[in-house]
């Protein structure tokens, strides 16, 4: 006979053992017991629900290897059921199966759009069952493997200084985003938890032709100050099938790079202060007094008077000569490893 509901709450987890779980799922116990013995006699632990709101509970309790779930219960129906199951983070991995003698297009179409994965008709064959059962619970199988090496993969390259962010190219949702790319992103102010920032996702858009024939597009490059945040286009990932839109969801790794060791090295060089040091930086870099000006955040009059100081210390009376002097310095230090 079928596992009784027990009505006394259950632990926060049950534990589990070497076999797969399952929860049936029906109000009449009658429809249950052939299956519950069937699947019993080919090793599955079997947990049994006669209602929705005892389903619901047992399976974020138990978290199920797969559920089969009758449509038609009073109360909380076998749809409902299935919506909050698929809504809860815990449980939308879980497939579902509907069991069910509704075999109109409109319940079919219902139950699939409530998340299940098939249905079988009433009235039940075990045998039916299992080999359906069996198909999902390895699909269900490889996608958690394949998410666990995708999430290792990810954070391994946290651990070597990369970040990598998911983005939908559609509307610049962050899909995913390591511990170390969503502090970098809060430093430099860019986009906000649930966005990627809006030069990082024109960028993706601008260079999706190249991304999808497999030609990595240039990077892209933010400055803020001294550091800097680069952008690479890495690969697609999720499901192309539902993306109509042909954009698809796209993995960037970032890196942060600095030129603080280089306004440390010119104000050590030339006695300057870390502000000057800053602003020679930016004169070897091409810049003029009023693009110096919206990087450090102050005005054209202030940088003026931060250069004539420079000059002074430096001995020479044009940004010109002072820049010929830094030059080789930020060369030196800019210069890669032999």
């Amino acid at each position: 006979m079928p596992e009784p509901l027990d009505p006394t709450p259950l632990p926060a987890r049950l534990p589990r053992g070497e076999h797969r779980v399952v929860l049936i799922v029906d109000d009449v116990p009658d429809n249950v017991a052939p299956l519950h013995d069937a699947l019993d006699e080919a090793g599955y632990t079997v947990l049994v629900a006669l209602d929705g709101e005892s389903a619901i509970r047992r399976a974020l309790q138990a978290l199920p290897d797969v559920v089969l779930l009758d449509a038609v219960m009073p109360g909380i129906d076998g749809f409902e059921v299935a919506r909050r199951l698929k809504a809860d983070p815990a449980t939308a991995g879980i497939p579902i199966i509907f069991m069910t003698g509704l075999t109109e297009t409109e319940h079919l179409e219902a139950a699939f759009a409530a998340g299940s994965v098939d249905y079988v008709t009433k009235p039940i064959r075990p045998r039916e069952v299992m080999a359906r059962m069996g198909v999902h619970l390895k699909q269900a199988r490889e996608k958690r493997e394949g998410a666990l090496e995708r999430s290792q993969a990810r954070h391994a390259l946290d651990a070597f200084g990369y970040a990598t962010i998911t983005v939908r190219a559609s509307d610049g949702r962050l899909l995913w985003q390591t511990p170390l790319a969503r502090e970098l992103l809060r430093q430099h102010g860019a986009g906000d938890s649930l966005h990627a920032p809006d030069a990082v996702l024109q960028w993706l858009r601008r260079h999706l032709a190249d991304a999808q024939a497999l030609r990595e597009p240039p990077r892209l490059t933010l400055a803020n100050g001294p550091r800097r945040l680069t952008f690479r286009l890495h690969q697609r990932v999720g499901d192309e099938d539902s993306d109509p839109l042909g954009q698809g969801d796209w993995l960037i790794v970032m890196q942060e790079s600095s030129d603080e060791s280089a306004f440390s090295a010119l104000s050590h060089a030339f006695g300057l202060t870390a502000r000057e040091a800053e602003v020679l930086y930016w004169v070897v870099k091409g810049k003029i007094n009023r693009d110096i000006a919206d990087i450090l955040g102050a005005s054209p009059a202030t940088v003026k008077k931060h250069l004539e100081r420079i000059h002074a210390k430096m001995g020479v009376e044009t940004r010109t000569a002072a820049a010929a002097m830094a030059i080789n310095r930020v060369r030196q230090l800019e210069a890669p490893a032999g």
